[in-house]
């Protein structure tokens, strides 16, 4: 069992929690059924996302059991045959068709049906084409928030979409500079031989500076403070401006191969920084619903 949750990528599902940015940010966390459908959502694109790396890590096999970490992996290592992982993909996408059953909307599954073409396209051979792969890794994070919006009938600010897209790209780039400095990536992922440290490091500092930029003037936009009634948003960009300052600190030591999951998992101060943002985000936009229910 252990090794099909390694298979699964059990971790990565913790990306999909994008898909609730936009119930969140609407102030409308607390309605039901929309939350129902976000999580329904949720559970659809978690399934879908482990047939997608499935089908990548058996296209890799050959590869990863090259490398000193992925090496390690149930395929590459050969802890599950192929035939198995087929068999546990097809069930994965069969059962996120089911869920999404439940919550259908032609627009959410035109997203889910792009994400899934794509990402099967980027395992193909795209993520060996320098910026086309990072382009193709934002692709993933923008897709989940606009699936969250379609699901919930939510409209998100352009500000949060720039937001995400810049902090993906920072994101990204991070994983990709720590891959180059890695001895023994060159030899398992072809789109390095594109990049150049020099010019990994400035992209990523020009997204991470844009990222904070747009984050602050969405909390700053006129029609943000009128959806609140209030500017106390403003008081959550520190917040954001160390937890992003945090991540890049651990992409420079070089600890981990820049995975996003796995930076963030390892260091717990990271971990912590993103509880507060979320505590803060909750307290600023629910402490008053949330005391109204309970009747004070």
């Amino acid at each position: 069992m252990k090794d099909y949750l390694k298979l699964i990528r059990i971790k990565h599902y913790i990306k999909n929690l994008l898909i609730f940015a936009a119930l969140l940010f609407s102030g409308q966390l607390l309605k039901a059924d929309k939350l129902i459908n976000c999580f329904i959502g949720f559970v659809a694109f978690c399934l879908a996302t482990s047939a997608v790396y499935i089908f990548n890590d058996i296209k890799d096999k050959d590869r990863d059991a090259l490398h000193p970490k992925k090496k390690n992996r149930p395929i590459a290592s050969g802890k599950i045959s192929v035939k198995a992982s087929i068999i546990t993909a097809i069930a994965c996408l069969i059962l996120s068709g089911i869920c999404f059953a439940f919550i259908f909307n032609l627009t959410a599954l035109a997203l889910l049906l792009i994400y899934i073409a794509v990402n099967f396209l980027y395992s193909a051979g795209l993520k060996n084409i320098p910026l086309l792969d990072v382009t193709i890794l934002v692709s993933g994070f923008l897709i989940r928030v606009i699936f969250g919006a379609a699901i919930t009938g939510i409209e998100v600010s352009g500000w949060l979409y720039l937001t995400v897209i810049t902090l993906s790209f920072f994101m990204a780039f991070g994983k990709r500079r720590n891959e180059l400095i890695s001895e023994s990536s060159g030899d398992t992922r072809k789109a390095l031989k594109g990049y150049n440290l020099n010019f990994l490091d400035k992209s990523m500092y020009l997204c991470l500076a844009m990222a904070n930029t747009f984050y602050a003037l969405w909390t700053m936009d006129s029609v943000t403070v009128e959806h609140y009634g209030n500017n106390k948003i403003l008081f959550t960009v520190p917040v954001v401006l160390l937890i992003t300052l945090k991540y890049c600190l651990n992409i420079e030591k070089g600890t981990s191969d820049g995975d996003p999951t796995e930076v963030l998992f390892h260091d717990k101060a990271l971990l912590a920084l993103c509880l507060l943002y979320a505590v803060l985000m909750m307290f600023l936009l629910y402490s008053g619903k949330i005391m109204t229910l309970f009747g004070f």
